[in-house]
């Protein structure tokens, strides 16, 4: 006789996962017979909504996919109308780009770490229920988020979908001033980094090994962030022109997220790949710091992505106070990108992984077709993976409820902007 039962669960105010899904979960004899994560959104159509603009509406455009990690899709478009018109920017503009996106993962990874997942682990269901008997760890955790904030906005102008970047650099160079007040927040902020990564190093994170394919960006001599070539850990080693020769997305009939594959299996990207595949270009600080944790990297661990996390955001604060240090105003914050026909390629190391973008333009440099590859579109496959491996672990004889949170634990671990890939988590089990 089989038992079917729904549960709905009520999405509070302050959702922890942005977007709506559910998993439908089968249990035959104490097996998993089908699991299948969905995803509700209806298809927003931007690559088709990017045909017919030019590239400069193509960047502020691109901002507008995602409030929380803007940076990353103006770095991939800016990076990808650049190499479509053969325009090399100056080393001021590469060097500014890189503290731009300090600001992103201090304030991406921060609000991962404290309001996402912190809770998970220490049987909270929000940070504000946590701040009751954590309040110098969720303090801390704002005090970095709005650092971040305000390093996006030096170069940006303002800290959500900002408007500082234009192909070719930043329509303003920030005066001597405004870098010193920001340099001064930003090394004051160090301890606060440090205490943080040392901290989730002792939260109760699952022991929970599992196999899988790192793919990250690989830069010749830097930490990776908007450049490199596509690398995995086993093996692959390429340029970003030759994405689609080895990773395909597809659609699955019961998702309207589109699924990526490399070489035809599932993989990750984001914060613990990263970190799995460029250990040896930590600045020393971190690697120190992150060795003191006692956690070994690389690491076939998930649940270790918010250490992974805390370390990227303790190398934000490093790299911009040394790419900042010696900051002087340019004589031109851009050079001029002269639109033309071509196909231009840009990657980028979101917050949660590699994102990629793929343009088309016309002789007028009006986009004539538009791809772009989301990281939780490509960790899909690998989140479906996991749930299925950590739900066995973790024992299908737990009711429902504890089923459920072990689900919305190990897809939060992942940090997914389900949005981005199209109220959480709608779990239908059938037991028999």
């Amino acid at each position: 006789m089989t038992e079917q039962r729904t549960i709905e669960v009520t999405v509070p105010a302050l959702t922890r996962v942005e977007g709506e899904g559910s998993l439908d979960l089968k249990i035959v004899d104490g097996q998993i017979e089908k699991l299948r994560l969905s995803i509700f959104e209806p298809p927003r159509y931007y690559e088709k909504f990017l045909e017919g603009r030019d590239t400069k509406e193509v960047v502020d455009a691109t901002a507008r996919i995602c409030g929380i990690c803007p940076v990353a899709y103006q770095m991939s478009a800016s990076q990808a109308i650049e190499s479509a018109s053969g325009v090399q920017v100056p080393e001021w503009v590469n060097t500014m780009r890189r503290v731009f996106y300090c600001g992103e993962w201090l304030q991406s990874h921060s609000l991962h770490v404290h309001l996402l997942a912190a809770p998970d682990f220490l049987g909270f269901d929000s940070a504000i229920a946590m701040a009751e008997q954590y309040p110098e760890e969720v303090r801390r955790g704002l005090v970095l988020q709005g650092l971040g904030n305000q390093l996006i906005r030096l170069l940006g102008g303002r800290s959500v979908h900002p408007i500082g970047i234009t192909p070719g650099g930043f329509h303003r160079a920030p005066t001597l001033d405004e870098v010193a007040r920001m340099l001064e927040q930003l090394e004051a902020a160090l301890p606060e980094a440090e205490a943080l990564l040392a901290w989730t190093a002792t939260l109760p994170l699952p022991d929970d090994q599992q196999d899988f394919v790192s793919v990250s960006l690989r830069h010749a001599h830097e930490y990776p962030m908007f450049s490199g070539r596509i690398i995995s850990s086993d093996g692959l080693d390429i340029a970003p022109e030759e994405y689609e020769q080895h990773f395909e997305e597809r659609h699955e009939a019961h998702s309207t997220a589109l699924y990526s594959y490399l070489h035809g299996g599932d993989y990750l990207v984001g914060p613990l790949a990263r970190l799995n595949l460029n250990l040896d270009r930590l600045p020393r600080p971190v690697a120190e710091a992150l060795a003191k944790t006692g956690i070994e990297f690389p690491s076939r661990n998930m649940f270790h992505s918010i250490v992974a996390r805390a370390a990227e955001m303790l190398l934000a604060l490093h790299e911009a106070i040394g790419l900042l240090r010696d900051y002087q105003v340019p004589e031109q914050s851009k050079v001029e990108v002269t639109p033309k026909a071509g196909i231009g390629y840009g990657i980028s190391e979101a917050p949660r992984g590699i994102l990629w973008h793929r343009y088309e333009f016309d002789e007028n440099g009006l986009v004539r077709n538009a791809r772009i590859v989301p990281p939780t579109s490509q960790n899909q496959a690998r989140i479906e993976d996991d749930l299925q491996r950590s739900l066995q672990a973790f024992g299908l004889d737990h009711d429902d409820d504890a089923l459920r949170l072990r689900c919305e634990m190990v897809i939060r671990n992942y940090d997914p902007c389900i949005s981005c890939a199209t109220h959480f988590l709608r779990l239908n089990t059938e037991r028999s």
